[in-house]
């Protein structure tokens, strides 16, 4: 039936799917769906059963049942690890800025936007403060680190892997790591000695 529907047999596909349809049942009555219901991973199953049917060789040594077994289950599990990440949580349950909890149109209420703190990024004390940090940090860089320090951190903040950064300086990647290790401990320092100054 699977070579049927690639034939171009829609009806292929729709006997495969109630083929099928009870054996995804199945399969899916033993797996728990925070936030849904059995119905939400019947249709994942289903999708997985597609999936199998669109995917599925004759080349290979695995009959199309237990293909379609393994897909079935490997969509209904991917379905319930990303339920259970709760990614969209904070977007679903947000708090405006600009309205009121109770927001009924009281003029009395300020809103969250209203107490909270203005940003400090326009602020001159720190804006020169910033700009001495940098000059610091610029200095101790050109002072402290390495030539082989200086080209890796350079490459580095040109957002290129260790492996890439090896290629190019002809050295291994165990050898860029070392030197990021030790960029690292440097910068560390330098901060730690600009706290005691403060």
């Amino acid at each position: 039936m699977v070579n049927s529907y690639r034939r171009g047999n829609q009806g292929a596909l729709n006997a495969l799917m109630l083929r099928y349809h009870q054996f995804v049942r199945l399969k899916s009555s033993s797996y728990f769906l925070a936030g849904g219901d059995s119905e939400d991973l019947i249709q994942e199953g289903m999708v997985g059963l597609y999936k199998a049917v669109r995917d599925y060789r004759e080349d290979r040594q695995a009959s199309f049942r237990s293909f379609a077994e393994l897909c079935i289950t490997r969509q209904i599990i991917t379905a319930i690890k990303t339920a259970t990440r709760q990614k969209h949580v904070p977007l679903n349950g947000y708090l405006s800025f600009s309205h009121t909890p109770g927001d009924s149109g009281d003029d009395g209420e300020c809103s969250l936007a209203d107490v909270l703190p203005g940003s400090s990024v326009n602020d001159p004390v720190n804006q020169v403060i910033s700009a001495e940090e940098v000059a610091s940090l610029k200095h101790c860089l050109t002072r402290l680190l390495s030539n082989l320090e200086s080209r890796v951190l350079r490459l580095y903040l040109q957002g290129l892997s260790y492996e890439k950064i090896a290629r190019q300086l002809e050295c291994d990647c165990k050898t860029v790591d070392n030197a990021l290790q030790r960029i690292k401990r440097k910068v560390d320092l330098h901060l730690e000695s600009r706290k005691v100054l403060q």
